[in-house]
């Protein structure tokens, strides 16, 4: 053990139930496991196809068909 190095007093917290007994607790070097970083990913991420631009395009036009007289109703027609 490093000589001339002094314990920290135990910690003591009145409104806490408990906590002087979790701050006390100790790992032992022995008890520590090796884990393992399992990427979910790389195992369980299935790709989906990529759409055609034909797809694409027509989804966009029908955004827009959607979405044509939506300022004017919001302003209440003052947009021009």
């Amino acid at each position: 053990m490093i000589q001339g190095l002094r314990p920290y007093p135990k910690y003591r917290n009145s409104s806490t139930e408990g906590l002087d007994q979790m701050l006390d607790v100790s790992c032992p070097a022995r008890s520590v496991k090796i884990g393992y970083e399992i990427s979910s990913t790389r195992y369980f991420y299935k790709p989906q196809p990529i759409r055609s631009l034909e797809e694409i395009r027509a989804d966009i036009l029908a955004v827009e068909k959607e979405t044509e007289g939506l300022p004017d109703e919001i302003l209440g027609g003052a947009a021009q």
